[in-house]
């Protein structure tokens, strides 16, 4: 966001601009909000094309059209005036980053990302086209991922300028590398000519690349679209054939939006956008919403300021505002940064949204929520709702420890002191003598079970999807799938055959990985098999024989898309198919000990021990290592937002680049502090907790490696602390303790 210059107006209609989003082909954009406090992107046309009859007439034709499209996947127009001196459309603000500046920092998305953002998409276009409208420039920079699901902006955009002096003098509307053959080629355009483009649109995704290259010249870029074919390597396997379909350069050849539907979401599309985001993302739309928040205008000046009273004090009583006709200032309760916010399905670190509308209520000191009641009646005509906002919470001085949201005592015996809290959505789960789950926001208890007591022998609990499994716990080879909501059984197999299974040490979104022991009385060797089962059938896809003698103790399996990587007590590196359990290649990993956990960034594994070093995902092959300096080796590894961080074993912390290897900071902030081998990140701070109750928990600057503050309960319990991530909250497990605290 840039500020205003002094030649932007300072409102539009009723709408008070904050900032410029960003300038095209037909004007600029402004992020601008409402007398009600209701925040908009307000689009105005250019005044050359202003003065154009003709297209002012498709300008007013498609914002008559476009006002009829309002579902859950567009950014609906919310007010215009096609008659004004320069025209204008407004449409709802989406909270949330685009396609291309998520995949900048995050590199290429998971499978279930992907999967979810395709039916979101096609949901969209079938909203679109039932409209009468053809995007025409559907591209990642076109697709804001929001807590809630994908948004698609800006159609009938390109529509409108179609057929205008841009036009009649050979510019091709469109963006290289995402528009069809037939656009390229300056043919007419249909609706299957959204589909080539959500195609190149799912790939990126999907890869982080454009299937048709990048950096080259517009010109060799459309060559590549009408000519070549696109590059759909690293495109998940289940995926691939879709893609490449709706790529097709011949249009009639394409799928159909409820094709894609029925393809990616045969169920709907609301069960593959429920806790569709990683978390890293999540962060993101936090910080984003964060500064949009924070963004308000003064009554006598054109420049963004944040609102005062953020920190610790009071914030000011009131602010001023302009009523409905742009008249004289008045002035309104102010309802402050400090916004309620509900907690939504996420993997482990989700930002929240609240009911199926997705609508978090804003707290105000009338008792009223959202928009005042001009704006409430606009919302019940136009069927807009407004865009979620996170949870927010003040910064406290550096070195000052946030204060619990809310603390529990499960009661019992201990808690479990390896497993940390698990975070499924609005549920926050924990293991000891008995399982337990609360709610995030409020700490109250949601249920408990004793049916399954996961204790540290009985091993690790994995999750996929709303549940989360474990070994039956009485030793009968029974995995077991529990519903976090309700604590309820939901799923039970058994291996069956010579196969006895051991707890489950891994999960995608379709299967279970596991150890199981080989029971054959021919064989006189202690063997054990690496096994796949199918969530959905709970029957076995694949098992595989490990070597004699490897051990099992400490096994720890990463699952990413595709693979299975994992060490083992030989100091091996090995990575298996995920799909077929075929061992892809297996090397030495370390010259010393070998950590156990490895992480995985793009095409690199990393593994930490007397070095750390970066292997090749798809052959094994050694691509970087990186010395400890003369300290003594490193923890695991974990990757957040492209930087991998990690803990030496003299307690000085890492980050490092993990496409190289090189070192961007090391810090000896928590020098003789021992930590645990968890660590999360929230926002700008990396956490971690000690192994003993004398540390506690810690926050680091991600940027810097600074230690921002450290939070202790006091309590004198010989016991570690845990860490988990739920949306904006820390949830701290210590000894018999469970709590609640602010990520800042």
């Amino acid at each position: 966001m840039d500020q205003l210059q002094p030649d932007d107006p300072q409102t539009l209609g009723s709408y008070r601009l904050l900032s410029v989003l960003g300038a095209g082909g037909m004007g600029k954009v402004y992020l601008a909000r409402s007398p009600g406090g209701r925040t908009v992107a307000v689009k105005v046309v250019r005044p050359e094309l202003a003065a154009d009859q003709d297209f002012r007439q498709r300008f007013r034709h498609e914002v008559e059209i476009a006002r009829a499209v309002s579902g859950r996947y567009t950014a609906p127009v919310v007010d215009a005036d096609p008659e004004a001196a320069l025209p204008w459309l407004a449409t709802a603000y989406v909270l949330g980053p685009d396609l291309t500046d998520v995949v900048a920092a995050h590199g290429a998305l998971p499978e279930r990302t992907v999967r979810a953002l395709g039916a979101g998409l096609a949901a969209a276009l079938q909203e679109i086209h039932g409209a009468g409208l053809i995007h025409r420039d559907l591209k990642p920079s076109n697709v804001l991922l929001a807590a809630d699901g994908p948004r698609v902006i800006d159609f009938g955009i390109a529509r409108a300028v179609d057929g205008s002096r841009m036009t009649q003098t050979g510019v091709v509307v469109g963006s290289p590398g995402y528009m069809p053959p037939e656009q390229a080629l300056g043919q007419d355009v249909g609706v299957a000519g959204d589909i080539f483009s959500f195609g190149a649109v799912l790939a990126f995704a999907a890869t982080g690349r454009g299937v048709f290259g990048e950096g080259m010249a517009p010109a060799a870029m459309l060559y590549q679209v009408v000519h070549a074919e696109p590059d759909l390597s690293g495109t998940p396997p289940m995926l691939t054939g879709l893609i490449r379909a709706c790529l097709a350069k011949d249009p009639a050849a394409r799928p159909s939006p409820a094709e894609i539907i029925n393809s990616l979401a045969p169920e709907g599309t609301g069960q593959v956008i429920s806790d569709w985001l990683p978390s890293s993302v999540s962060s993101t739309i936090a910080t984003h919403a964060s500064r949009i928040l924070d963004l308000e205008t003064p009554a006598g000046g054109n420049s963004p300021v944040p609102v005062p009273g953020q920190g610790f004090g009071p914030a000011p009583a009131a602010h001023t505002v302009l009523d409905g006709s742009g008249a004289a200032p008045t002035q309104a309760a102010a309802p402050g940064r400090r916004r309620f916010m509900g907690i939504a399905a996420g993997s482990v670190a989700g930002v929240a949204v609240v009911g199926a509308g997705a609508v978090w209520a804003l707290n105000r000191k009338d008792g009223t929520t959202g928009d005042d009641a001009k704006d409430k009646t606009d919302n019940k005509k136009k069927k807009v709702s407004e865009q979620p906002e996170p949870e927010v919470f003040k910064t406290p001085p550096n070195g000052v420890a946030p204060q619990p949201l809310w603390h529990k005592t499960p009661g019992h015996d201990n808690l479990n002191f390896e497993l940390p809290p698990l975070v499924f959505g609005s549920t926050v789960v924990i293991s000891g003598d008995e399982m337990q789950g609360f709610d995030l926001t409020h700490g109250a208890r949601k249920w408990k079970t004793k049916e399954i007591q996961p204790t540290s022998s009985a091993g690790k609990i994995v999750a996929s999807g709303g549940m989360f499994f474990v070994g039956s716990g009485d030793y009968d080879g029974a995995l077991v799938g529990i519903d976090a909501q309700t604590g309820k059984e939901a799923w039970r197999t058994r291996l069956g055959g010579k196969l006895t299974a051991k707890p489950p040490i891994g999960a995608d979104d379709k299967q279970l990985y596991g150890i199981a022991e080989v029971d054959d009385p021919d064989i006189k060797k202690n063997l054990t098999a690496i096994y796949a089962v199918d969530i959905r059938t709970r029957k076995i896809v694949w098992q595989e024989q490990r070597d004699d003698g490897t051990e099992d103790y400490g096994f720890d399996l990463t699952v990413v898309p595709g693979h299975l990587v994992y060490t083992d007590g030989r100091k091996n590196l090995t990575v298996r198919s995920s799909a077929t359990g075929k061992q892809l290649w297996s090397k030495k990993a370390a010259d010393g000990s070998v950590a156990e956990k490895v992480a995985v960034h793009a095409n690199t594994v990393i593994v930490s021990g007397k070095t750390m070093r970066g292997f090749d995902l798809r052959n094994g092959r050694p691509l970087w290592t990186l010395s400890p300096n003369g300290r003594r080796g490193f923890q695991p590894a974990f990757v957040f937002d492209g930087v991998a961080y990690a803990f030496d074993y003299d307690s000085g912390v890492w980050a490092v680049n993990p496409k190289n290897g090189t070192k961007i900071w090391m810090s000896e902030d928590l020098a003789k502090k021992p930590f645990s081998s968890c660590l999360v990140k929230v926002g700008g701070n990396i956490y971690a907790g000690s192994f003993f109750e004398s540390g506690g928990v810690y926050a680091i600057d991600a940027r810097t490696g600074a230690l921002r503050w450290t939070y202790n309960d006091g309590r004198s319990d010989d016991d570690g602390w845990r860490v988990a991530a739920g949306g904006s909250r820390l949830l701290v497990a210590h000894a018999n303790e469970l709590y609640a605290v602010p990520a800042v």
